[in-house]
């Protein structure tokens, strides 16, 4: 078949190494840089694609010169398989201080500079800004069709048969070739070589392109419509309280002690933010807030109707299929506007679809701002619709503020370990929100207007399956959180219930209980997974390595167990248990339930 494949890569510095200095921004200088995780899975899978069809693979970064060794390894890669593999360089200082929309632009310059390419594969999110936005944005561009998080995948002639892991569940879909695809962490092997492997790969299989040889632009900062203001480091220090060498009911006992101290046991707290809507001093009526409703996600709906309501102005729902037009007033929706195929052949709307109706909303009512969930939904349908108008487009915002009539986002970066300040210069503003970090309105009567909004649907991502095995909003809502490694089996798991019941706990896991398939996807904590901010965290079984650990750094307190005094979970813990939890668990029943009584 001789299918001609696109891998887009990223450099990033190593997670466990990034620091941040005095202004809250990251330190660059003398961190060591790797490929981005998800990167790796692309090139793996765009690797296995060519073997299979006697295919090429180009790879492609933009970055400064030192990233020519992702490009390096991958080639590297690509070769040892059998693969002819080459490479490309963006590089120059014209792109420096690149938004993901001016990121998206000079990437699918560069695609269209060295294509044609029959598929073009990038990873689902980068780990260090986690905005799944620059595939979306770049098939907009590209005007291709897109899945994002292909977890299986079918090549038959130039038809892509592909099962999509999506935030709580899976969607099967159809496409054909050209598309682009955003990899799932899952999906493959991840490519990795040795520096040895890397520095044998000649220099003429990488060639490198300026911003002069794909157009005049513009690049880099000036074409990037957001930008970032000023930073909150988020503190997450712990008390790192151990007492390995007492006996296990103390330990116990004042392992509670602490926690009823810090207040991780009163759900009094729960609600307790800094981060939120801050209201409208002087409400503009003049000012329209969009807010994009997903299918089946009324808690979604409900916590970004209330947002928008909270910044003042009208508030209009765009909807596909949405709860009753009364529910959504009561939400505050003051208008709805229904996107309707004007075909008639019926089925799921596939996202980019979707977009097609914000879009020429979007270009007819030139909204204030847009909203859409932190979902694999609301990332795709807000990216193309960002990419189409040329709209600032905030990732997974936490929070907004006003700043006179412009709008400020709050986005974590870093893992968590800070929030960022993101302004729009764009006419419109959007952002996609996390889910249960906004606080929700009181509800009120009112009965919407409705309009409907005909779309001619693009007809080329087929949906044929949307299933759902657990809920996204179940941990982000949750007050304390009981997660589990490896060290709790599934069968296990019903022992667990006393001390979930007692705590009204959700169960979380790390990546590798996913992956064995033991609880789904959606319950996975940690730098390719969720971040969460409970009250309370307790770990069972799980060596707190970072990537998992970084997941909870919001968490106001923290319990680990382990059997070993040096396991890495108790350096991120607040108060530690050393024993084995099936001992300790009726233990911490006995004191959480006297704790209780004596309150």
């Amino acid at each position: 078949m001789g299918l001609a494949i696109a891998a887009l890569v990223k450099q990033i510095p190593m997670f466990e190494a990034m620091q941040l200095g005095a202004d809250g921004r990251l330190v660059r200088d003398g961190l060591e840089l790797e490929m981005n995780p998800y990167c790796r899975r692309a090139v793996a899978q765009a690797v296995e694609i060519a073997r299979e069809c006697d295919g090429t693979v180009c790879v492609i970064t933009l970055g400064p010169a030192a990233a020519e060794d992702v490009l390096r390894e991958a080639i590297a890669w690509g070769l040892e398989h059998g693969v002819e593999a080459t490479g490309v360089l963006v590089s120059d200082v014209a792109f420096a201080g690149s938004d993901t929309l001016a990121t998206a632009r000079a990437l699918a310059a560069a695609v269209d500079h060295t294509g044609p390419f029959d598929l073009v594969l990038v990873g689902r999110n980068s780990v260090d800004a986690d905005t799944g936005q620059v595939g979306p944005e770049l098939a907009e561009l590209l005007d291709l069709p897109f899945a994002t998080g292909v977890r299986h995948l079918a090549l038959t002639d130039r038809t892509l048969d592909l099962r999509c892991e999506h935030d709580d569940g899976w969607v099967q879909a159809r496409i054909e070739l050209p598309a682009v695809l955003s990899t799932a962490e899952r999906l493959i092997d991840p490519c990795k070589v040795d520096p040895e492997g890397r520095a044998a790969v000649p220099a003429t299989r990488i060639r490198t392109l300026r911003a002069g040889d794909l157009g005049e632009g513009p690049w880099g900062q000036v074409a990037s419509p957001t930008r970032v203001g000023r930073v909150r480091v988020i503190e997450s220090e712990r008390l790192r309280h151990l007492m390995p060498d007492v006996a296990l009911e103390e330990q116990v006992r004042r392992a509670i002690e602490i926690l009823t101290e810090r207040g991780a046991l009163d759900p009094a707290l729960d609600h307790a933010t800094d981060l939120g809507v801050v209201p409208a001093s002087d409400p503009n009526p003049t000012r329209t807030t969009g807010v994009l409703i997903e299918p089946e996600r009324p808690a979604v709906a409900r916590e970004l109707l209330g947002a928008a309501s909270g910044l003042g102005g009208r508030v209009v729902a765009l909807v596909i299929d949405a709860p009753a037009l009364a529910l959504l007033g009561s939400w505050g929706a003051d208008d709805v506007v229904r996107i309707e195929s004007a075909s008639s052949s019926g089925g799921a709307m596939a996202e980019e679809d979707v977009a097609v109706g914000a879009i020429s909303w979007v270009r007819a009512a030139a909204p204030w701002a847009l909203f859409a969930p932190g979902t694999a939904w609301g990332r795709e349908v807000g990216s193309r619709t960002a990419a189409a108008v040329g709209a600032g487009l905030t990732g997974d915002a936490v929070g907004f503020e006003l700043e006179g009539d412009r709008l400020l986002a709050w986005k974590p970066a870093f893992g968590g370990q800070l929030v960022a300040a993101i302004h729009a210069d764009s006419p419109t503003q959007m952002a996609t929100v996390r889910a249960g970090m906004l606080p929700e309105l009181e509800p009120r009567v009112h009965q919407p207007t409705e309009t409907v909004l005909p779309i001619t649907p693009r007809h080329r991502v087929h949906v044929l399956a949307r299933t759902r095995d657990d809920d996204l909003d179940t941990l982000a809502e949750a007050t304390v959180v009981l997660g589990v490694g490896q060290g709790v089996a599934p069968e296990e798991y019903p022992l667990l219930e006393p001390l979930r019941d007692a705590l009204g706990a959700e169960l979380a896991a790390t990546r590798k209980v996913t992956d064995r398939g033991w609880l789904p996807r959606a319950r996975q904590v940690g730098i390719t997974g969720r971040s969460i901010a409970p009250r309370l965290y307790v770990v069972l079984g799980a060596s707190g390595k970072f990537n998992h650990m970084v997941g909870v750094r919001a968490a106001r307190s923290v319990l680990a167990v382990n059997t070993d005094p040096g396991a890495l979970v108790f350096d991120a813990a607040d108060v530690g248990v050393v024993g084995d939890w099936r001992d300790v668990l009726p233990l911490l029943l006995r004191e959480i339930n006297s704790a209780s009584l004596s309150t």
